[in-house]
């Protein structure tokens, strides 16, 4: 009779641990997913909708699946545990047209700013073109009424050369984010993905404190530090594309000494005299096996202001090269093996995003 007693526990226990292994895997590969279409052929024919319709409390990944189209739209995103899907990454097309000093004259702060805003945490983006076109339609610098930043009276900050109270000087070329995320929007990843402005700042996510981001098979193109991630960031197998002479890349990671951006088998070209980098606080560069056109200026990666950096200058190259010649300034300097610059080791073992 014990025996027979025994025997049914042990049985039941067996049940419930292949009931709640199979949970486990049932969520995993059935996350809910919904489908974006503009031709009406899906849930939604908007993204912004089909976010909108999740849980805001929910800990589970989300997926939105996006077909094919053009989705003239911005997108405001507050859910966590979220992937943007799309069907493939030239046939999906999320564009907006926007200048951040168009935005900022009217907002306290850049959230919409972007073509896609990002307060929330544990997101995947893969297959999508990202867009903020403004740049490239208009045809010279305009000037504003702006009733909020520099070109108000009251303002305390420096105004454009140029501009008058209560007016603002919109640059063709200035900041034009793509993507644009804000403090505690972290564990963010990028894959397969096209980010495109005709300004400065086009990948922006920006958390010094806690942000961690991983790029990987993608295209940034833009003006000034037009990709200028916070905190860690790690991009492999990227390219970008820089049409200004001051800085393709930027980073900040000042508020911790371990704070680094890591650029690994990636390429770089743009418009003849384009600078490298350039970065105006604390910062930590390592650019591995990377590869630059014949149209990089002979420049490296240079702090451009006067702030003093208790880590002191910290850019390290190795085996990168330039078509047609090397600079002496991208030498190998490394100081460990280029072998345990690992993703692991960029996140200082916080996060893996890799099978996200």
């Amino acid at each position: 009779m014990t025996h027979s007693i025994s025997t049914q526990v042990r049985n039941l226990c067996y049940k419930r641990s292949l009931f709640y292994f199979f949970l486990l895997i049932s969520n995993a590969l059935f996350a809910q997913k919904i489908t974006v279409a503009q031709n009406g052929s899906g849930k939604y024919k908007t993204i912004q909708e089909a976010i909108n319709s999740l849980d805001t409390n929910s800990t589970k990944q989300r997926i939105i699946f996006i077909k094919n189209g053009v989705y003239r739209e911005k997108l405001m995103i507050t859910k966590s545990f979220l992937k943007l899907q799309g069907e493939s990454e030239d046939g999906v097309i999320i564009i907006t047209t926007l200048p951040r000093d168009v935005w900022r004259c009217e907002n306290k702060d850049d959230f919409g700013a972007a073509t896609i805003n990002v307060k929330a945490h544990d997101l995947v983006f893969e297959k999508l073109s990202v867009i903020n076109d403004y740049g490239f339609n208009a045809k010279k610098d305009t000037t504003i009424v702006c009733t909020n930043e520099a070109g108000n009276s009251q303002s305390t900050l420096p105004r454009e050369e140029g501009e008058k109270a209560g007016k603002k000087i919109v640059r063709k070329d200035g900041h034009q984010f793509a993507f644009r995320s804000f403090p505690e929007a972290t564990r963010l990843s990028f894959i397969n993905c096209t980010f495109r402005a005709g300004g400065g700042d086009t990948v922006s996510p920006w958390d010094v404190e806690g942000g961690l981001y991983y790029f990987k098979n993608c295209t940034m193109e833009g003006h000034v530090d037009l990709y200028c991630p916070r905190g860690w960031a790690y991009a492999e197998n990227c390219k970008f594309v820089c049409h200004n002479m001051n800085a393709a890349i930027w980073h900040d990671g000042s508020n911790y000494e371990s704070s680094k951006t890591v650029l690994k088998n990636c390429t770089f070209e743009g418009d003849k005299g384009y600078k490298l980098g350039r970065f105006h606080r604390e910062a930590q560069f390592y650019l591995i096996n990377c590869r630059f056109d014949e149209k990089m200026a002979d420049a490296e990666i240079y702090q451009s202001s006067t702030t003093q950096l208790k880590w002191g200058k910290r850019v390290y190259y190795y085996n990168c090269h330039r078509k047609g010649n090397d600079f002496a300034w991208y030498a190998n300097n490394l100081k460990i093996d280029p072998k345990a610059i690992t993703i692991d080791w960029t996140f200082d073992g916080k996060w893996n995003p890799v099978n996200k």
